[in-house]
């Protein structure tokens, strides 16, 4: 049986996240962990593509704590979860090493049919994983993929662009990336969050990936990560009772000799 992967990340929640107001970095100690919010369009993508053609449907991830999205993830229509735990071995990984970990996660599989992923997360938006994936996998690859539809073992997708849509189409193998507007995510029920506990999630080590060190050793070193400085001026345009023409006209002259107008 063919099989359609999603490739999603578990990642911290934005809404948990406080800053310390004398350092700027981050303090993630409260954050939870979420579902990345715009790879549920692409678990999406992937059961309407299995609902048209067939197949299973297996979600691929990689990261900390990466056990802890298996239940939300299988919820939203995957047939099974596959995953590996980034350890303190790989808590620095970038882009490129979650690439090669999520390559050696789907070669596993067997025969692929289609590679669905967002065109980026949440956290980093740094939007290499589906290029990457397909360049390690020698797939074709289709982003900013705002429309899909399977039709006669081919794929009729639409391509967002900054002028307009380009209509391609492909069949597969083929790693598709997609954007938000791509579909509309349904809130799992209570029955599909029952039933993913029956779903099987299975954890592979890195040392079982058959890569070598260096083809995952992270070549991106983030150094540091800070809030960024939000500078005031506050100035007050009447502070002596001015009238509100006068107020104005002062608030023109100095956004003016700001260069705001």
């Amino acid at each position: 049986m063919k099989n359609i992967v999603v490739c999603y990340k578990w990642l911290r929640d934005e809404a948990d996240i406080r800053v310390d107001e004398r350092t700027r970095e981050l303090d993630l100690e409260k954050a939870k962990y979420k579902l990345n919010e715009y790879d549920r369009n692409a678990i999406e993508a992937g059961v309407q593509i299995k609902n048209a053609t067939g197949g299973n449907l297996v979600g691929v991830t990689f990261g900390p704590n990466a056990g802890q999205s298996a239940k939300d993830a299988l919820s939203r229509g995957l047939d099974s979860v596959v995953y590996v735990d980034a350890g303190a071995a790989l808590a620095d990984a970038d882009s490129r090493t979650t690439a090669a970990v999520l390559v050696a996660l789907v070669r596993r599989l067997g025969e692929v049919e289609a590679v669905l992923c967002s065109e980026g997360s949440s956290d980093e938006y740094a939007q290499q994983t589906g290029a990457r994936l397909a360049a390690m996998l020698g797939f074709p690859s289709v982003s900013f993929v705002s429309s899909l539809a399977p039709e006669g073992g081919a794929y009729k997708l639409g391509r967002k662009l900054d002028d307009g849509v380009e209509h391609v189409e492909t069949a597969g193998p083929v790693v598709i990336s997609v954007t938000p507007d791509v579909n509309t995510p349904p809130i799992p029920s209570v029955k599909q969050i029952l039933g993913a506990k029956k779903k099987p999630a299975t954890e592979v080590k890195v040392g079982d990936l058959g890569l070598s060190e260096a083809e995952y050793a992270p070549q991106f070193v983030t150094v540091d990560v800070l809030a960024p400085v939000a500078e005031r001026k506050r100035l007050r345009m009447n502070p002596e009772g001015v009238s509100l023409a006068d107020a104005a006209a002062s608030l023109v002259k100095r956004l003016a000799a700001d260069g705001v107008l």
